[in-house]
């Protein structure tokens, strides 16, 4: 992989950044960043969730506040019609104070800012923490609800399935499709002893349902990947791994960074982020070689060999 040089540093106001030669260069930094996906004009949208905000960062390296009170969103994702979809309403203490929110799954048209609700429950029931999203070629969303044990997908207005559900999963995170719809994939992120830290693959049928659980990639005993996106051969970019412990079962045995993992689910590459944590991950870009990384307080972008695809 070829890597780039240049950065940005943002703590309240943009500030150029020279990084060491061959290392993932810093984009932006702003508070704990989640959840980046970049749109076909080359804007990255990404999530600031101490804060509460939805950032956009212009291929020029323009940050701005995109949305303020983003309702604790995590996971984004640009659907095929240019919209913003967003996973929100997990609960949070990140500042020490316990906050709830409304937890829900949006859409936003990028040119108006106007928000839609697409999914607030199932069956009546509320979603406690709808995490991250993505998408298929037929353009069905799925997407977990990680403190909620489960796995939906949404085909359209009013059409919503739970297709994973614990025991079968414990705490699912990120999620990915691939190219060719025919395998999804699911994080689990459970820090308890003995909980689930894994890449879980399964077979995608062609009406959405999942069958054929097997482990794609294990991480335990250390903390296990967040988010991740996928490129066109099918290989999964895991953002993985914490330089400092956190008071969980965790151990530091994962290395902070992207691991870029085979369709057959063999290392195939490790590339070092230099914070204590990383969550997730996103290709964008006019050939959709370069890869946004949010860690810590800071986005990142490196370029890839193989281009992305935007799920």
């Amino acid at each position: 992989m070829k890597r780039l040089v240049v950065a940005l540093q943002f703590v309240g106001l943009l500030m150029p950044l020279l990084a060491a030669a061959q290392q993932p260069e810093i984009a932006t930094s702003v508070a704990f960043t989640e959840g980046p996906v970049a749109d076909r004009d080359g804007n990255v949208y990404f999530t600031e969730l101490v804060f509460q905000r939805i950032m956009k960062l212009t291929p020029k390296g323009v940050l701005t506040v995109f949305r303020e009170q983003s309702n604790n969103a995590n996971g984004l994702l640009i659907d095929p019609e240019g919209r913003l979809i967003a996973c929100e309403g997990a609960s949070s203490q990140r500042l020490g104070v316990p906050q709830t929110f409304k937890p829900q799954v949006t859409r936003t048209d990028l040119r108006t800012g106007k928000i839609e609700v697409l999914t607030d429950n199932y069956q009546g029931k509320p979603f406690v923490g709808p995490n991250d999203v993505t998408i298929d070629s037929k353009g069905r969303l799925y997407f977990t609800d990680l403190t909620g044990g489960a796995v939906y997908r949404l085909d359209g207005p009013g059409q919503l399935a739970r297709i994973l559900t614990t025991p079968d999963i414990q705490r699912p995170n990120g999620i990915q499709i691939a190219p060719d719809d025919k395998t999804m994939y699911l994080i689990e992120a459970n820090q308890s002893q003995g909980g689930a830290r894994m890449i879980r693959a399964y077979d995608l049928r062609p009406d959405g349902t999942v069958t054929n659980m097997r482990v794609h990639y294990n991480f335990y005993p250390g903390r296990s990947a967040d988010g991740m996106s996928i490129d066109s051969e099918g290989n999964l970019y895991a953002s993985a791994g914490m330089g400092q412990l956190r008071g969980t079962s965790e151990t530091l045995d994962t290395k902070t960074g992207i691991y870029v993992i085979s369709p057959q689910g063999k290392l195939l590459k490790f590339i070092p982020i230099a914070e204590d944590y990383i969550t997730n991950n996103a290709f964008g870009g006019p050939d959709m070689k370069t890869l946004y990384v949010t860690a810590g307080k800071t986005l990142y972008r490196l370029r890839t060999d193989i281009a992305g695809l935007p799920r």
